[in-house]
């Protein structure tokens, strides 16, 4: 451990068992996970900070969106945190780069830390409220046909959360390559750009300094450098950050899927659509009365998709739902 994170719970840890728990933590993003502590980020540096498990009361995502960027509609231009409560009241809201890094990283402490809420209070409030008006606008018996229809897509969806990393690992390839094909490639020399200014403003910096010209100038010129390479460093290309490598673990991913699900008839969705929010979705289809069989759920669920754009006002979870599973469909072009 080069770094030993800095204690925010009253609670610590010694320093030999953090310097193992740290270790052996699960990573997601900037922050991280052990069997003993919640490691998380400051603005720059990963997981420098650390909360002891005892001491959470409660872990969230929560969606912000840019200036400008949100005006109660649509679904996108968003900023994902992670926010942590903990020692009865004090809160660590740490920012994140991908929303499916705080998604993974909320889904695994689920598991080893069930008993921790992973909602807001008002998220709490919210989700009960929900639960009424999808209570009062469901049919209170299916159809036969209806009902052996809900049936089969409740095995098949209990069959995917079994093991959620096919269908998880598609619905993240998905939206990466999404992301990818609508980049526009101004972008990446807008990036190119901002590094170069980094790279410029360091090399002025270190010349200030040597040269002890214009003071503190160069503790701004060495601040200057760091944005300029930490926001032009997101878009750049990387081996695992372009279109080629984008699409073919886009390729792999549906191939491993098509292996865990099968083809044809065995499953009531094609694989490529295989993810337990689809077919969650199609069940709340049936139980609405809006269809009859699988086939037209799955019809519906696409009219629904088709329909959500950036001049729609969803809910959170809503928006959860749709960032997740819209990518498939855009990609198979709802066929």
């Amino acid at each position: 451990m080069i770094f030993k994170p800095k204690q925010l719970s009253r609670e610590g840890l010694e320093p030999g068992a953090l310097a193992e728990d740290k270790r052996s933590c699960r990573r997601f993003g900037p922050c991280g996970v052990g069997e003993r502590a919640l490691y998380l980020n400051s603005f720059y540096i990963d997981r420098c900070f650390y909360v002891t498990l005892s001491s959470v009361r409660r872990v969230f995502k929560r969606v912000a969106m840019s200036r400008g960027g949100f005006t109660g509609r649509g679904v996108f231009a968003s900023i994902p945190y992670l926010v942590v409560e903990y020692d009865g009241g004090r809160r660590k809201q740490c920012n994140f780069k991908r929303e499916e890094d705080v998604d993974r990283l909320l889904e695994y402490f689920s598991r080893v830390r069930p008993d921790i809420p992973r909602l807001s209070e008002d998220g709490e409030r919210r989700m009960a409220e929900k639960a009424r008006r999808e209570a009062a606008r469901y049919l209170k018996e299916l159809a036969p046909q209806a009902q052996w229809a809900r049936e089969e897509l409740e095995k098949a969806r209990d069959r995917l959360e079994e093991n959620p990393g096919p269908s998880n690992r598609l619905a993240r390839a998905a939206r990466a390559k999404r992301t990818s094909d609508q980049s526009s490639p101004a972008y990446k020399w807008a990036a190119l750009t901002i590094v170069v200014l980094g790279a410029a403003a360091l090399a002025y910096g270190v010349w200030a300094w040597l040269h002890k010209n214009g003071g503190g100038v160069y503790f701004l010129l060495f601040g200057m450098a760091a944005i300029f390479f930490f926001s032009g460093a997101n878009v750049l290309p990387t081996a695992r950050n372009n279109k080629k490598a984008v699409t073919r673990e886009w390729e792999a991913a549906r191939d491993a899927l098509r292996e865990y699900v099968g083809e044809g008839e065995e499953f009531p969705v094609p694989y490529w659509y295989a993810h337990p929010i689809v077919l969650e979705r199609m069940i709340r289809i049936l139980r609405e009365g809006r269809a009859q069989t699988c086939g037209e759920a799955l019809e519906v669920l696409k009219a629904d998709l088709k329909a959500l754009n950036s001049s729609v006002q969803v809910e959170q979870e809503e928006y959860d739902e749709v960032v997740c599973i819209k990518p498939m469909f855009l990609l198979e072009e709802y066929r």
